[in-house]
């Protein structure tokens, strides 16, 4: 049983973390082996893909952007080699057309950073149609905005002119969207 949500993990508990933040991924690691989980950790898309083709786990949280590659990458290569996998991806760059992208080939839910360990286990663990609950902190409209920004930018390729043309908007006032932080 897991410690907080009092919900079991079955036979297999293996779980695989692929992030490259390896603060973060040593705590998730430490926190999700507390709940019962048996866990194995990857910092890259080629080590996480070479797991999950010798040893698919039942389990997986994977982030979006690793310094080698795509986060995506992963997902697809634990779909064709464990379909069963339930698969989380978790990432600091939210954005609605990467969500829509990780569900279409196999994740059951998407998290944007900082995810806590007790929200990447409710991830992992919901089952049938309840709905999720809803987020304590949701995205501020300012926070919307701009995630529907680069989800733009991300559509053109990167490519400003064509993002503000898109959007719009005067191609400078653009550039400045695109150089500060993202709002939270």
């Amino acid at each position: 049983m897991t410690e907080d949500l009092g919900v079991d993990l079955g036979a297999d508990k293996t779980l695989l973390l692929v992030d490259d933040d390896e603060p973060f991924l040593k705590r998730l690691a430490k926190a999700m082996e507390k709940r019962g989980f048996i866990v194995e950790v990857a910092e890259t898309v080629a080590a996480g893909k070479a797991f999950a083709l010798s040893h698919p786990p039942a389990y997986a949280v994977i982030d979006l952007r690793l310094e080698d590659g795509n986060g995506l990458d992963v997902v697809e290569t634990l779909r064709e080699n464990r379909p069963d996998c339930r698969i989380v991806v978790l990432t600091g760059y939210g954005a609605i057309a990467t969500a829509v992208a990780a569900v279409k080939i196999g994740a059951i839910d998407y998290l944007s950073k900082p995810a806590d360990a007790n929200e990447v286990t409710r991830a992992l663990l919901a089952r049938g149609d309840a709905l999720p609950m809803p987020p304590e902190n949701p995205m501020s409209a300012d926070r919307v905005r701009w995630e529907h920004i680069q989800r733009v930018y991300e559509m053109c390729e990167r490519n400003v002119s064509e993002t503000a043309r898109r959007l719009n908007m005067h191609r400078r006032t653009l550039q400045r969207i695109l150089a500060k932080r993202s709002p939270r």
